[in-house]
Parts: C-alpha cells; sequence; structure tokens
C-alpha cells in the first residue's frame, strides 16, 4: 500500500514514456479510482498525425476542454475519497500547444487557456517519467498505434525537452523522477516493487530513481 498522505496522484512524461501502463498498476495495486486521458475522443487527432499545421489549433483546443472537464467531474464526485490516479495534469496541455501551433496560434491559445482554466487542487504527488528519444521512439513504434505512426523522432525530442524544462521549475508538488529507460514496470514486477518502494520512502520534494543498463 502507499502512504495515506498520497491521495491524488499524478503520472506524467512524453508520449512513450509508459505513464498510463503505470497509472494502470497504480490503480490496481491500490484499488483506487482511474483519471486517464482519452485520446480517442478528439476527432481532430488522426487529422493531426496526417497534417499537423492545418488540425494543431483544434486537435488542442478539444484536448483542452476535456482535460478540464475530466477535472472538474471528478472533483464533484470527490476526488479525495479514495486514491486517484491519474495520467495527465492540465499544465502540460500548454507543452504540447506551445510545440505545435504557430505564434498566432499560441497567442490565441493562451487567451483561452487563461479565461477557461479552472482552480485545481495539486496532486499530492507526481511521477514525472523521463526516457531517452531512442527509447520513446522504440516504444512509440511497438505499441503500433495507427495514427501514431508519423510522430517523428525530432518532435518526441522536443517533447521531451519540454517536459525536462517544465518539471526543472516546477513545485506545487512532490516529484519523484524516474529514468524509465531500464525499468519494465509491466513485465517485472521487481522494478513496480522498487517503485512502490521509492513512493513509501519518499521524504523530500523531489527524488530520482534509475538503474542501470545491461
Amino acid at each position: 500500500m502507499l502512504p495515506p498522505r498520497f491521495r491524488y496522484i499524478v503520472v506524467e512524461g512524453p508520449i512513450g514514456a509508459g505513464k498510463t501502463t503505470l497509472a494502470r498498476l497504480l490503480v490496481a495495486r491500490t484499488g483506487g479510482q482511474e483519471l486517464f486521458e482519452k485520446p480517442d475522443d478528439n476527432p481532430f487527432l488522426a487529422g493531426f498525425y496526417e497534417d499537423p499545421r492545418r488540425h494543431a489549433l483544434p486537435t488542442q483546443l478539444f484536448f483542452l476542454f476535456q482535460r478540464i472537464g475530466q477535472l472538474r467531474a471528478v472533483a464533484q464526485r470527490d476526488l479525495f475519497g479514495s486514491v486517484t490516479v491519474a495520467d495527465f495534469m492540465l499544465e502540460k496541455d500548454p507543452l504540447f500547444a506551445r510545440l505545435t501551433l504557430d505564434d498566432d496560434e499560441y497567442r490565441l491559445y493562451q487567451q483561452v487557456y487563461g479565461q477557461v482554466r479552472p482552480e485545481i487542487v495539486a496532486p499530492d504527488l507526481v511521477i514525472y517519467l523521463q526516457a531517452s528519444t531512442e527509447r520513446l521512439v522504440e516504444r512509440v513504434r511497438r505499441r503500433g498505434i495507427g495514427k501514431e505512426r508519423r510522430i517523428g523522432e525530432e518532435y518526441l525530442e522536443r517533447l521531451a525537452a519540454s517536459y525536462s524544462q517544465f518539471f526543472y521549475r516546477y513545485d506545487s508538488a512532490p516529484v519523484l523522477i524516474v529514468n524509465s529507460d531500464n525499468l519494465n514496470f509491466a513485465d517485472e514486477p521487481a522494478d513496480f516493487e522498487l517503485l512502490l518502494r521509492c513512493i513509501n520512502d519518499m521524504r523530500g520534494p523531489r527524488e530520482f530513481i534509475s538503474r542501470g543498463g545491461a
């Protein structure tokens, strides 16, 4: 079990880092409720991967409103009645917007974001999954989701750098930084148990897990 002070846990990281897989494992272990992104509900996403320039703004705005709606709905159901594990945080939305929108679109996005962003409670713990660009590319290719086949190495590299810069400054919640290059939470129970021990042992605002490769 996890410490009772961690009732709202967010798993974050770039595409291919393994955040949803880990979030599902944490839900199963804690018996908590899940708060997961729903990319398949975004009608613009497939078009974005085919023609990013044309579909970037509607794709981003759909995700923004979707994420806000999810957070509001869960809050109304008593977010902290049991453990809640999410695979996204609202603050990551501008990271993607900055990467995909041109300057005029991004200024419009910022105006919308500033108007609709709700007051949200910070997580009790953020698990930030890092991975090398090579590993991210490998995982995206391996999972074989059709609409992701056009995601390029350059985009994943820029996205990983944006996450790194964001979490370098982030101080709204304790952060457990996990280098996931050589950790396989889905297939290696020992790796997952290592993570749980590190969560239980957390004392400071920021700690780090890594495991060397062969």
